[in-house]
């Protein structure tokens, strides 16, 4: 198994959620409110 540093562990949810809402906005353009309401809903 590779050995990964601690915060990538830590925080291994929170890098993934940005990568993906990264994604969406560049397959779908870039929508300010649609990403804040992500990151809100996502986060809490």
């Amino acid at each position: 198994m590779l050995a990964f540093p601690n915060w990538i562990i830590k925080y291994k949810k929170l890098i993934v959620i940005t990568l993906s809402l990264v994604l969406l906005q560049w397959a779908f353009g870039f929508d300010p409110k649609f990403t804040l309401i992500n990151l809100i809903w996502l986060l809490f």
